[in-house]
């Protein structure tokens, strides 16, 4: 009897065990028919989704993001200001816009950690799938530039941060901020690796990243790191490709109208290599009025980039000699309006006079078609109809530059090529009141910016005949008088900056890199509508937020804040 029930036991002890481990298994989840971080990154198409992810975050960071955030890469620099003072945008008052417990700013930091934290998933889940070597060096180059790219631009705002080289998958309280000549090194490291393994410029597609554009970077870093000779020469690999070079005759969708190859370069569909551009190095795609292309035409305050709406001035309010209209109409596809402009991005007079009186004013940069400052009045209501008003000679009582008039760039707006869709009247070229993005591909990296680091390289070098030959390759495009090696300053190549890249520019990059935000901006420009600015502010503050979550150690802030 004993032995009986001793044995039923043992069965039973058996069947609940099996039946245990039955249970176990059946509970296990397993996602047979959607995507979840178990199954995400096995084939080589899931890899690339998410390396277009990547491209999605970049391009929101610096080239979306609404109305603002984009151009705090621009705003309180030497380049340009604020026409309409308020709150803690667009840095008219520096206390304000760079205050740590302001959350105006954080967006930048956590936008940019967004960009490594998946890059470092990639690289941590490559070695786990089973794509070719070959296709894993590619997909680990992609990731590598990107985190570079935001690592070097969070080392630009802020100085130095923390380094996380890993995939997280449970919050960490402990961080602490690497110097930052330690996180420009973790830069140069990616990005020797990216340049060795990505594919040369003419084996992607456009919009896609290639080793000139990673040797464009490197370069720039190297300059950031001040080594010099490492700069030029990742600059001259650039350089030195026989498959890119400056766009030097007329092209593209308008080389039938009037204007200049200057003006041709920031034309509807002339960005990318497809369209014969082969100075482009890496170009920021966009498809107006397409799901995710990020231009749409449905809302003036939608995601895309709104560069016209920033940049071109306010023609609608101006009003001259007493009249109670403008002497222009507004919003129309021309150049007079220059689009929908609201003019809140008006020209530090150093951007928009001092750098062209001090070199060329015949320069073809400085020229109507690319800097308006001749506008002929097509409002027939006014007094001034069929006349040419000049920003050079303005009508007496108007002041040069207002947020309603001023010379602006015409790279932010599309004159007589706004989307079908926006036009209320094609006819007359009244616009609707959804206009006010920038309706074409954006260069991130051109080569004219290439040989300008490759100067400041030589510069910092001593040799000053180098940097003035490669200033003056870019000078001869743009028919502009050459330069001679007894001109060549850090602040002459940061004007030469001016005057190719203009508004193209993240300027306070550039100057965050090389520590010249205060200076340039109040010293060189003297940027009327600053306030409270100060060395401190060189670099932003570390954010609040940040310091506050990170309990199990010091996440210290940057000197004055």
């Amino acid at each position: 009897m004993n032995k009986t029930i001793s044995s039923a036991i043992h069965i039973v002890s058996i069947l609940t065990l099996l039946a245990a481990s039955s249970c176990s298994d059946f509970l296990k989840e397993e996602a047979l028919d959607f995507k979840s971080s178990t199954n995400s990154f096995n084939t080589n198409s899931d890899f690339e989704l998410s390396v277009t992810n990547l491209y999605r975050l970049v391009r929101n960071e610096f080239f979306s993001g609404g109305e603002q955030q984009t151009f705090d890469y621009v705003f309180g620099t030497d380049l340009v200001y604020d026409g309409q003072i308020q709150g803690a945008q667009r840095f008219n008052d520096f206390d304000n816009t760079c205050n740590p417990n302001n959350t105006y700013l954080n967006s930048h930091w956590n936008n940019l950690y967004k960009v490594i934290a998946e890059s470092n998933t990639i690289i941590s889940r490559l070695a786990m799938s089973s794509i070719s070597d070959s296709d894993k060096r590619v997909i680990e180059a992609q990731a590598r530039f990107f985190r570079a790219l935001s690592y070097r631009t969070l080392a630009y705002l802020y100085g130095g941060v923390p380094i996380e080289l890993n995939e997280v998958s449970t919050p960490r309280k402990d961080y602490t901020r690497a110097s930052k000549a330690e996180v420009l090194s973790q830069c140069i490291e990616d990005l020797i690796y990216a340049a060795e393994n990505l594919p040369d410029i003419d084996a992607v597609k456009d919009g896609q990243i290639s080793h000139p554009a990673a040797y464009h970077l490197l370069a720039e870093v190297y300059l950031a790191k001040e080594e010099f000779q490492n700069a030029y020469n990742a600059a001259s690999k650039v350089i030195g490709n026989s498959k890119v070079a400056l766009m030097k005759e007329r092209f593209g969708t308008q080389k039938a109208d009037d204007g200049d190859v200057f003006f041709d370069l920031f034309r509807p569909n002339n960005q990318n290599r497809s369209a014969g551009n082969t100075e482009g190095l890496w170009v920021i795609q966009y498809e107006t009025g397409t799901i995710g292309g990020d231009n749409g035409v449905t809302s003036v305050y939608g995601s895309g980039y709104k560069q016209e709406r920033v940049m071109a001035p306010l023609v609608r309010d101006l009003r001259i000699d007493g009249e109670k209209t403008s002497p222009f109409l507004w919003p129309y596809s021309t150049f007079e309006s220059g689009g929908r402009g609201v003019g809140w991005g008006i020209p530090t007079r150093y951007f928009s006079n001092t750098i062209w009186e001090t070199s060329d004013w015949n320069d073809m940069r400085n020229s109507n078609y690319n800097i308006v400052r001749k506008y002929k009045s097509d409002n027939p209501q006014s007094k001034f109809y069929g006349q040419e008003l000049d920003t050079e000679n303005p009508p007496a009582g108007i002041t040069i530059p207002c947020r309603e008039w001023y010379a602006y760039s015409t790279k932010c707006t599309t004159p007589g090529h706004h989307p079908e869709s926006l036009f209320s009247n094609k006819a007359t070229g009244l616009l609707s009141g959804n206009a006010g993005f920038t309706y074409t591909d954006q260069y991130f990296m051109r080569l004219a910016e290439t040989y300008l680091l490759r100067a400041e390289a030589a510069l910092g070098m001593g040799d000053k005949q180098k940097a003035a030959d490669d200033i003056n390759v870019v000078r001869s495009r743009a028919e502009a008088k050459p330069c001679t090696a007894e001109m060549i300053d850090i602040d002459y190549i940061l004007d030469e900056r001016m005057r190719e890249l203009g508004i193209e520019e993240k300027r306070r990059l550039t100057l965050g890199r090389l520590n010249q935000v205060y200076r340039r901006t109040v010293d060189v420009a003297n940027n009327p509508l600053v306030r409270n600015i100060a060395e401190k502010h060189n670099l932003w503050p570390i954010p609040y937020a940040e310091i506050e979550r990170n309990t199990e150690a010091t996440l210290e802030q940057n000197p004055g804040y």
